[in-house]
């Protein structure tokens, strides 16, 4: 199977390091974070990459032209302002008329790719998801009416709800959906399979982590130090 990962955006919120390189490239470690997401899939097997290139993409291209993985990886240009769901539509011709896997280019997780993909080959469903609980960014408190604290809880991830986490399966039925380069997947696309029931999301209670700020950063440094996310 095709493994699709997003690696065109502009990662403004984290611009110490995207003024000089994209996202996908931080490093940690010693090695950017597009490594550990391919090094990833190619533990469950999965080892043909399509990446969808745009801001900065030389420095990517650099990257893998001087670094020889045991996996295969084509970089593919989908420009430098197309939006998620654009990016994707570009790659439909080197996809084909076949089920991928597809997930953005600054977030890890443990996720067991296997049980993924057999989750949605039961459900039989145009696009499956991966669901995930961040934990909160602060901590929870409650107050009287005297400014007490009646309740005082460490951040956790019981306080957040579910969101999109990527690590997607999605079948070639999906391109009709994206209509142009300024489409954003996570909008019009899913929200149609969504109304269709045609979206299924596939829970997962372990770890992941995005890297939208440097904290996000020392947060998946840490995970790694710790082999908290092995690879």
């Amino acid at each position: 199977m095709k493994v699709v990962i997003l690696a065109g955006g502009l990662g403004t919120r984290i611009s110490e390091y995207t003024k000089l390189i994209p996202k996908p490239m931080i490093p940690l470690k010693g090695k950017p974070i597009i490594y550990y997401i391919m090094k990833h899939f190619y533990n469950y097997g999965f080892k043909n990459f399509y990446v969808a290139i745009g801001y900065k993409g030389i420095v990517l291209k650099n990257f893998f032209k001087k670094n020889n993985f045991p996996w295969d990886v084509k970089l593919i240009e989908t420009g430098q302002k197309t939006m998620t769901g654009g990016r994707l539509k570009r790659l439909k011709k080197h996809i084909g008329n076949e089920r991928f896997f597809m997930t953005y280019g600054d977030g890890l997780s443990d996720v067991n790719l296997k049980s993924l993909l057999n989750f949605h080959i039961k459900n039989k469903k145009i696009a499956t998801l991966t669901a995930v609980r961040p934990p909160a960014r602060f901590g929870k408190i409650k107050l009287n009416q005297k400014n007490n604290v009646i309740l005082f809880r460490e951040k956790s991830s019981l306080d957040e709800g579910w969101i999109n986490g990527g690590f997607f399966v999605l079948e070639p039925e999906i391109f009709p959906l994206i209509k142009s380069d300024q489409t954003f997947f996570e909008k019009e696309p899913l929200q149609k399979l969504s109304q269709k029931r045609q979206l299924k999301a596939f829970q997962h209670k372990k770890i992941w982590q995005c890297m939208d700020t440097v904290r996000d950063k020392e947060i998946l440094e840490k995970l790694l130090l710790e082999k908290k996310l092995k690879f």
